[in-house]
């Protein structure tokens, strides 16, 4: 039986894909698809889960929005990605056991509000830390092994900063400026794995 990695707001599946790839078993639950408030995960067999709630409501690049910020609303869907690992954390077989089922947790969500509320993350870093050419500062908070950096200096400006077309343009057309400002960078994501893949 293959082991299962979900991906909790998975949007792209770009932060699973190296887990994919790799002959995971992959569960991207993402709207509008899945909603995580009403998933079910699988009893066993989880190695390991990504989260990535959405910012809207917590991004300190939200300046402009037609809405007012809402952070109990943003909160709803951490709290349900969390309640989701907390399920499995909670599965100590017996008293002698060390460590919890899951070999790895993380959520992810760029700077902003949502650390006033989790804590000081546990991991912070820009693309560019791992080989993708801009900076998007993010958190992750979780237990984790953290991936190793390998900067280069980055030639393009912050995503706030950037044309629309120059935001992932490969999904320029296909997806929203929202949803390609948060697919995970690839490096990252690679580096990840391979910290995480024991």
């Amino acid at each position: 039986m293959k082991k299962i990695i979900l991906d909790l707001c998975g949007g792209t599946g770009a932060w699973s894909k190296p887990w994919k790839d790799a002959g995971y078993d992959v569960r991207v639950i993402t709207l509008p698809k899945q909603d995580i408030r009403f998933y079910s995960p699988p009893e066993k067999n989880v190695y390991g889960i990504l989260a990535a709630p959405p910012c809207t409501m917590f991004s300190f690049a939200r300046t402009n929005a037609k809405t007012p910020r809402d952070l109990e609303e943003g909160m709803d869907l951490v709290t349900q990605c969390l309640r989701i690992i907390w399920d499995y954390q909670y599965k100590i077989e017996s008293d002698y056991q060390k460590k919890p089922t899951l070999k790895f947790w993380a959520l992810e969500n760029p700077n902003g509000f949502l650390k006033y509320f989790l804590g000081k993350p546990a991991f912070e870093f820009n693309p560019y830390d791992f080989g993708d050419n801009y900076k998007k500062k993010t958190h992750l908070w979780g237990w984790f092994n953290e991936p190793k950096k390998n900067p280069i200096e980055p030639t393009t400006p912050k995503f706030d900063k950037m044309l629309t077309k120059d935001i992932h343009p490969e999904f320029y057309g296909k997806l929203t400026r929202t949803e390609r400002r948060a697919i995970t960078p690839q490096g990252f994501a690679k580096a990840f794995f391979e910290a995480n893949n024991l």
